[in-house]
């Protein structure tokens, strides 16, 4: 027991010491990509793909409050075939940027989850993104790594256990995921007073998807 509360005061304590600002400069990066209707792409390795994937379903599934547009969110760990293929044909620090290549489009935002911040695959993928003027998130652990150098967006977990880093960046997710519903739904309740806005973008029968 002694270990297992140590471990947990650990992750407690990361939490707390969060910086606040790169959170804050995310879920802006979130909002307006969703009021653009662009699409937030997320990828990882191990477990920051885990994550990666959890991010892409909690994006797409928590934020929807009807009749507003839903969040386009796509996690690149999610086509194993794709994934492998590349591996096989080509490298494995392809996987990410060769799907990345296919379905960006200009207002994309990239989200790379990176404990080391050192993984060469979410490397090329961040470096591409940069290449054609994409916002890059860099979510990372230890001392960041590359990533944290490259991406335009910046978010370390000063912690060097990786574990204790993955732990913290799927609380990061969770929180990033909640607040954007939150942000929706809120944008919503404004244009029942405020009639005729430019929030009015927000709405399916305006841009994307059916009107319900």
């Amino acid at each position: 027991m002694i270990h297992l509360n140590q471990y947990l005061s650990q992750v407690i304590s990361t939490l707390q010491d969060l910086p606040q600002e790169p959170l804050k400069r995310i879920a802006e990066a979130l909002w307006e990509t969703y009021r653009r209707d662009g699409t937030i792409f997320v990828c990882g390795n191990g477990g920051s793909a885990a994550t990666a994937s959890h991010f892409a379903c909690d994006l797409a599934k928590w934020t929807i409050h009807p009749p507003a547009r839903r969040v386009r969110a796509l996690a690149l760990t999610d086509n194993v075939p794709i994934m492998t293929a590349w591996s096989n044909d080509q490298s494995y620090a392809s996987v990410f940027v060769e799907q990345l290549i296919s379905h960006y489009r200009p207002g994309d935002l990239v989200v790379a989850i990176s404990g080391s911040g050192n993984s060469p695959n979410v490397l090329e993928a961040t470096s591409w993104a940069n290449q054609v003027g994409a916002i890059t998130v860099g979510i990372t652990g230890f001392d960041g790594g590359e990533l944290n150098r490259i991406s335009s967006v910046r978010m370390r977990v000063e912690n060097y256990s990786m574990p204790q880093v993955e732990d913290v960046h799927c609380m990061i997710c969770h929180a990033l995921a909640v607040n954007l519903g939150q942000q929706i739904e809120s944008s919503l309740d404004q244009m029942t007073v405020e009639v005729g806005t430019p929030q009015l973008v927000l709405l399916e029968k305006v841009i994307g998807g059916r009107e319900r």
